[in-house]
């Protein structure tokens, strides 16, 4: 019986609108026979004004509020008021208005909802139970009639549902095949190959492209099947394409697998997706497979894992690849490896000599002998620059046997297309012992290394725990420092001054900022135990800019008293290439009236590449008013040169030259003859490193503007350098 039975419900919201409008209609239209029967029966009128009065409030709610089903049931409601209202105004007993129920019962089954219908049903059966018929037998051509009219006007109401039942219908029809219509379009003309293929395997459709992809003919057997299909997965038997489609029908994407074509033999690779259509009971119909061809796609990205595992000039191993490939080998052998770390002595005098082209041909030659000299099993790979790295899987003792026989062949050249080259390397050796240990063991043979490139070059160093401590407290001093730079810059990396003095005078006329480091347990630090890992990790660059605004910043605070500050500047600071905006950027903000109360020294290490570049950068420095000096002068072996090529203001007089000088005559003869040579060149001088009476005064005799050392004063905080400067207010201050 349940199958008998509409289901109800399914309207759209469309149709839905179109028929509650023409029930609700029926409300108000109700009212008027009402009232008419009401009159004529002569009935209560009681009675008609609380079936008006309750009919109204339903007529407002089926119009006004939102829900559909409680809008329906409000129509519902208010037409069995109207039904029972026609019963009780006509006395109960005349068996004509009970016919209204006809009407409404026919009215509300267009809503095909069985919650209105149910309340109406369970409204009539009420108002039957409590009255009864015999008017009809009074007056039988009545109670015909009555019913005739019921009845055609119930069959009427029919009418009209079938009507926009079939117009219902008939819209579906056309949206459904407006659909289809458009899922061929996006299905036949896509470019992307696209299949359906039934639980079984056999192929329902498949557009175009994937017949073209396939080669297949345009008219497949009704019995065509996916196992039919000219492909054939590689490391599988022939026939087994896609065959996991139909397993998982679901798996949005499958993973990409290799193929190969019967026509032609070749490897392509495919990016399956796929979707399973089912039906309302939950059963498999079809399986939508979306195709995509990523052979090129794969190729490339094989082509990229070849470059970055790679090294384009050599061909052995990049960095990266010898850095995974060492954690696999620990992994995996159980042995520990021996790593050895390279680098090609004075490479930079090959690069000079021949130019980068015959520098590329000298790595090359390297990397081909040294692949004949490490045994199977062991990596090799180019770091970067002239740095090699090789690994060994077992003791100590075969890493030493191959890095001297590295050494050993090198004592014959290498052969170039133009002719020959002789190399050296240094090399340091440490041991791996398990994966963990891949980047220390790397840093590790890397110290060695520069500590035999320290000792001369040309030789082997293992890593011992001296040098352990030396890595151990460079790593505790870069950690220490970005610490430093992360806190509170003023009171972890506070700026200390150390007075430069006239000796003429015995008056202060600038000082030189000496940065220190404060650690977490209140210690101050000097730059020795942080600024070689600030230099090799670049944070001097940080620091450095610190260090001039903190000078400046006093500077502005001692406009008064002090005649300048000079700020040392590291060549890894004046490479940067936004050195000189970020120097105009803290003059500015200081508010400094005289940028030339501002003195940055430079040492003969960051004037060593001699670029243009770095000459258009000091030049850019002096243009804005700062001076230049030059620090630790005499110590190099063109300083002279310097001089004549370096827009210097001040030359620093290097403390070897300083110490001892009033019991030496050789260097006081060439103090002497530096300090005629700067005031010829228009240029002034600091002797640095003054410890003891005697040097002072022999500065002094030799009319050197200004010293500076321990015999005055150590480097101190800015208080303690302030007060210093205190009973001085008054001197008319002298600037070197």
């Amino acid at each position: 019986m349940r199958g008998w039975l509409s289901v109800a419900g399914g309207l759209r919201d469309e149709d839905w609108a179109i028929r509650h409008r023409l029930l609700t209609l029926l409300l108000p239209i109700s009212i008027v026979p009402l009232t008419l029967f009401g009159f004529a029966s002569g009935g209560p009128y009681s009675v008609w004004l609380l079936s008006v009065t309750l009919i109204l409030p339903c007529l407002a709610g089926a119009a006004l509020l939102r829900p559909r089903r409680l809008r329906s049931i409000l129509v519902a409601v208010g037409l069995t008021v109207a039904c029972g209202g026609f019963v009780v105004l006509g006395g109960g007993g005349l068996t004509e208005p009970h016919f209204s129920f006809f009407i409404v019962a026919a009215a509300l089954a267009l809503y095909r909802d069985w919650m209105p219908f149910g309340v109406f049903l369970t409204g009539t059966l009420v108002i039957h139970v409590a009255n009864d018929h015999r008017s009809a037998m009074l007056h039988p051509w009545v109670w015909v009639l009555v019913h005739g009219l019921a009845v055609l006007t119930a069959a009427a109401f029919h009418v009209v549902a079938w009507r926009l039942s079939e117009t219902a219908e008939r819209r579906a029809q056309d949206d459904l095949a407006t659909s289809q219509a458009q899922l061929s379009m996006a299905f036949d003309e896509t470019p992307v190959p696209m299949a359906m293929y039934a639980p079984d395997g056999r192929l329902q459709r498949c557009n175009p492209a994937y017949r073209s992809w396939l080669g297949l003919p345009d008219q497949l057997p009704p019995d065509f099947a996916i196992t039919d299909l000219p492909l054939t997965r590689v490391g599988h038997e022939r026939g087994t394409y896609l065959s996991e489609v139909l397993s998982e029908p679901d798996a949005s994407i499958k993973d990409i697998e290799a193929y190969r074509r019967h026509d032609d033999g070749s490897l392509i690779w495919i990016e399956t997706h796929t979707n399973g259509l089912r039906d309302r009971s939950g059963r498999l119909q079809s399986v939508f497979v979306h195709c995509r061809d990523v052979t090129r796609q794969q190729e490339h990205e094989a082509g990229l894992r070849r470059q970055v595992r790679e090294d384009s000039l050599t061909g052995l191993l990049s960095r990266s690849a010898f850095e995974q490939d060492l954690v696999e080998l620990l992994a995996t052998n159980g042995d520990p490896v021996s790593v050895l770390y390279l680098d090609v002595d004075r490479f930079k005098t090959i690069n000079d000599a021949s130019g980068h082209s015959g520098g590329d041909d000298v790595l090359r030659a390297l990397a081909a002998r040294l692949r004949l000299i490490v045994p199977r099993g062991s990596l090799i790979a180019r770091l970067g620059g002239d740095e090699f790295v090789i690994a060994h899987p077992g003791p100590i003792e075969g890493g030493l046997d191959i890095g001297r026989a590295v050494l050993a062949s090198l004592t014959q050249p290498l052969p170039l297309a133009g002719g020959q080259v002789q190399l050296a390397l240094s090399i340091g050796l440490a041991v791996a012992h398990d994966p963990a240990q891949t980047g220390q063991a790397m840093q590790a043979a890397d110290t060695a290394m520069y500590s035999a490139k320290r000792a001369g070059g040309n030789r082997l160093e293992i890593f011992n725990d001296e040098m352990r401590v030396v890595v151990q407290q460079r790593i505790t001093a870069e950690s220490r420092l970005r610490q430093a730079l992360d806190g509170d810059r003023m009171a972890t990396l506070p700026v200390w001054f150390q007075p430069i003095v006239s000796p003429a005078t015995d008056l202060i006329v600038g000082a030189e900022a000496l940065v220190r480091m404060r650690t977490s347990e209140g210690e101050i630090l000097a730059p020795g135990h942080f600024i070689a890992a600030a230099e090799e990790t670049g944070l001097v660059v940080p620091l450095g800019e610190h260090v001039l605004a903190t000078a400046l910043s006093r500077l502005q605070q001692w406009r008064h008293e002090l005649g300048y500050v000079s700020v040392n500047v590291s060549p890894r600071q004046l490479n940067e290439p936004d050195f000189v905006p970020t120097l105009a950027r803290l003059l500015a903000d200081s508010g400094l009236d005289d940028p030339s109360r501002l003195v940055l020294e430079i040492t003969e290490t960051a004037l060593l590449s001699n670029s243009a570049d770095l000459q258009n950068r000091l030049h850019a420095i002096k243009a804005l008013g700062v001076r230049i000096a030059l620090d630790d002068f005499g110590t190099g072996y063109s300083s002279l040169t310097w001089l004549q090529s370096v827009p210097a203001d001040i030359v620093k007089l290097d403390r070897s030259f300083v110490a001892g000088l009033a019991h030496d005559s050789r260097k006081e003869s060439i103090i002497s003859a530096v300090l005629w040579l700067a005031r010829s060149l228009n240029m002034s001088a600091v002797a640095e490193g003054v410890e003891d009476l005697a040097d002072w005064e022999a500065l002094r005799a030799a009319d050197c503007p200004a010293i500076q050392g321990y015999f005055f004063s150590r480097p101190v905080p800015a208080e303690d350098f302030h007060e210093m400067l205190t009973p001085l207010r008054r001197s008319s201050l002298k600037t070197a």
